[in-house]
């Protein structure tokens, strides 16, 4: 077997990077390849690993490879307090692609138009993934896949599909968008198969996604605040359409 720098090289140009502990755990839980891994103390990460994913020490056991600090601080941009980076390979825009289309759903697609704050978008991935959303898809130019999306989505981009569409190519269903002149959320039960659209903090939603919106919510805000964060905002909408009908989800936290 080459050594595990040698993999490195070999797939760090178009593998995902997985930045941390957690990353790590929430890909291999969810089926993501992993051609490699490196950590800077083998015995605490798999420590940690018995803490807090069982399920997965026995996949550590197999892929993780303890290397000097210096070398693993030169394989990342930002060293993760755990010591522990990975690569993965990207799930198929194909196979995405699929998923997204597929009818009926049992749950929503997210929109996130024109998102401009990378760590934002990990956070709206880690809730989409915690509420079993079909996908989250962002339209504009911020990449999905960038790794500080990742590494703010924790590794979930593996428990749903995650792409970049143009608002003429976004996934079938009635389109919810969020903005402050829609209905009240609170009268409006959600059905799986929505859409749920949001756009940025600072422009709100842009022409071309409001004029494909079929409906205009709002969420409840106390007057003269502004606005809510990003994150904040579709957690907001995914619990109320997970309390209004939305298919159910394990209510047990995991680590």
């Amino acid at each position: 077997m080459t050594d595990p720098l040698t993999r490195w090289r070999e797939h760090a140009g178009s593998a995902v990077l997985l930045d941390g502990f957690h990353a790590l755990k929430h890909a291999l839980r969810f089926g993501a390849e992993v051609p490699v891994a490196v950590t800077t103390d083998r015995a605490a990460a798999l420590a940690l690993a018995g803490e807090l994913a069982g399920d997965v020490r026995d996949a550590l056991v197999a892929l993780l490879t303890e290397v000097p600090a210096q070398t693993y601080a030169s394989l990342v941009p930002r060293p993760h307090p755990t010591g522990v980076a990975a690569l993965a390979v990207r799930p198929s825009r194909e196979a995405n692609l699929r998923t997204l289309a597929r009818t009926p759903r049992t749950a929503p697609v997210v929109v996130l138009d024109n998102p401009r704050n990378l760590g934002n978008a990990g956070a709206v991935i880690r809730l989409a993934a915690g509420f079993g959303a079909t996908g989250v898809v962002t339209t504009g130019t911020l990449d999905p896949w960038h790794p500080t999306v990742v590494r703010g989505g924790a590794g979930l981009h593996f428990a749903t599909a995650v792409e970049r569409l143009g608002v003429d190519e976004l996934p079938p269903g009635p389109v919810f968008a969020l903005d402050p002149e829609g209905d009240d959320i609170r009268g409006v039960k959600l059905p799986d198969d929505a859409v749920l659209a949001f756009g940025s903090e600072r422009s709100g939603l842009s022409v071309a996604l409001r004029a494909r919106a079929d409906h205009l919510l709002s969420l409840p805000m106390r007057p003269q605040v502004s606005s809510y964060n990003l994150a904040t905002s579709v957690a907001m909408t995914l619990y109320h359409w997970s309390v209004t009908g939305g298919a159910s989800t394990d209510p047990r936290a995991s680590s």
